[in-house]
């Protein structure tokens, strides 16, 4: 099945053109079943590339999802016309009185601050707090993984010494997880993030457990056990020129960037990136949508406590 998605929303024609299976809302109408309701609270600065990077994955189900493009109130992107927000977006207050069967937080720039110094951290606790009842399973990326888990248990970040930039090799702690059904031993992710979290701080809290790790990039993939929080420090959303834009980017700045690890073809930045992640990301949202949303959701949402 499908992702039902906005009306002319840009990533519909993008996708497309990759025989991605979408629809827009007009013709999900005629579909008489319930698709899952799933909200993605986006906080990266290019939203557009976002909106298609989790598109393109979420399709990848035989589930017909029904997507909610989230904002904050507190903040102002300056990466996206304000007409594609307007088009859109819902703010927050617009959406609270709803149930989903799923939420993604997605990343955002502002790692390197302390949580409380955000311009919308206020907003984000509210949000975190009424998914704790309106939600049947929240999906947190990189940023908002550490912002959830110091909310949520107070679970520190760290500054690092220099970028976790690439693409790099993580172990699964247990293979039967519903998560991680048909994954292979290893598999590879994404990675960029100033900041990380620590396995000690992960160990000393009951209702966590760290469920895949890294011996390069450490912390991986965090789980608040039964699967009603998931939290994931990389990027398996990332399509692959992310990582090669970014680093084009930094270099423009002047910024302290190192070349993104195990990314290029033989470490060549004149090369084409090697896509290592593609096939466990898929299946790592199916596996979310699948076991963690859709066979735990009640068939009445207003049933989600």
């Amino acid at each position: 099945m499908p992702v039902n998605i906005p009306d002319k929303l840009p990533a519909i024609e993008a996708l497309q053109k990759e025989n991605i299976f979408v629809i827009d809302q007009t013709r999900a109408v005629h579909q008489d079943i319930r698709p899952l309701r799933i909200a993605v609270l986006n906080l990266m600065p290019v939203k557009i590339t976002t909106e298609t990077d989790l598109i393109r994955i979420l399709s990848n189900t035989p589930l017909q999802l029904e997507l909610d493009l989230v904002k904050v109130m507190a903040h102002t992107p300056k990466n996206t016309p304000i007409e594609h927000m307007q088009a859109f977006y819902a703010d927050f207050d617009t959406i609270r009185h709803k149930k989903y069967d799923g939420l993604i937080v997605t990343g955002a720039p502002v790692e390197q601050m302390e949580f409380e110094d955000v311009n919308y951290w206020n907003e984000l606790k509210v949000i975190f707090d009424w998914a704790q009842h309106n939600v049947q399973s929240s999906l947190f990326i990189c940023w908002a993984s550490m912002a959830a888990l110091y909310h949520y248990y107070n679970v520190p970040k760290y500054p690092l010494d220099e970028k976790m930039f690439g693409v790099f090799h993580h172990v699964p702690s247990d293979r039967t997880l519903p998560i991680f059904r048909g994954f292979d031993d290893e598999f590879h992710m994404p990675h960029s993030r100033h900041t990380e979290i620590r396995k000690e701080d992960i160990d000393k809290v009951p209702e966590l457990e760290l469920i895949a790790s890294s011996d390069e990039a450490g912390v991986g993939i965090v789980q608040e056990k039964g699967g009603r929080k998931v939290f994931i420090t990389g990027h398996f959303e990332y399509s692959n020129y992310n990582l090669h834009e970014e680093y084009r980017r930094d270099l423009a700045k002047g910024l302290p960037i190192k070349m993104p690890q195990h990314y290029y073809r033989k470490n060549d930045p004149e090369r084409e990136p090697v896509v290592r992640w593609r096939g466990h990301a898929n299946l790592f949202f199916q596996n979310w949508l699948n076991y963690l949303v859709y066979q735990e959701t009640p068939f009445n949402i207003d049933d989600i406590k």
